[in-house]
């Protein structure tokens, strides 16, 4: 009985989810947002030629979570404990994907899902890493990505792509790990893009 009127008291003095998550024992997380490469227009001088589906990448469980990976070594998987992604990283790759393509006028649309029925083309992904690995004092930041390419049309595979992008963080803290992962994720971007807009007959080259 003593130990329920403890908590009885406990719960009527801390506010809100503050006491659901005292009693539960859930630390608080700072929320982190990655970014694309440019949220700025970009000409690529042909028209609008397709409207562009991204569809939601495939993850394993392990990277299926708002939770940010940190690997001590190849066999072992660990999450910082003081900080999240905002969404889930297949979410929160998507998101990045959608922002990234948006910018180019070559597309019609856009988006998570087409306006009509279908769209022209559907960017269709999964995601092998998206982690630090702990090296020496510091970490490495490892994204990777496999793609298609896919016309709705007649579900032909019209290009694939392998996408890698690392980034050094000095060290394994948190205010480290973030900004190398925001400059691996613009890397990552910056790659898909290019090689989106090829694979519709756009030259990236082109584009300002």
């Amino acid at each position: 009985m003593r130990v329920a009127a403890a908590l009885l008291v406990l719960t009527l003095t801390l506010p809100g989810c503050a006491a659901l998550r005292a009693l539960e024992g859930e630390p608080d997380r700072d929320v982190f947002e990655l970014r694309p490469p440019s949220d700025a227009p970009r000409t690529c001088g042909r028209g609008r030629l397709a409207e562009l589906v991204i569809e939601p990448p495939k993850a394993r469980g392990t990277l299926d979570t708002d939770r940010i990976m940190i690997r001590p070594n190849q066999l072992q998987t660990q999450y910082l404990p003081d900080a999240r992604w905002g969404d889930t990283v297949p979410v929160a790759l998507q998101t990045l994907l959608v922002r990234g393509f948006a910018v180019y006028d070559a597309f019609t649309h856009v988006g998570r899902a087409p306006l009509g029925a279908a769209g022209d083309y559907a960017l269709i992904s999964e995601i092998n890493d998206f982690n630090a690995e702990v090296a020496g004092q510091g970490a490495v930041i490892k994204l990777s990505v496999d793609a298609q390419m896919v016309r709705e049309m007649d579900a032909r595979v019209v290009s694939r792509g392998h996408f890698t992008a690392t980034a050094q963080a000095a060290t394994t803290k948190t205010a480290d790990l973030i900004p190398a992962f925001d400059a691996a994720g613009q890397q990552l971007v910056a790659q898909m893009t290019d090689w989106g807009l090829g694979a519709v007959g756009v030259d990236p080259a082109r584009c300002r």
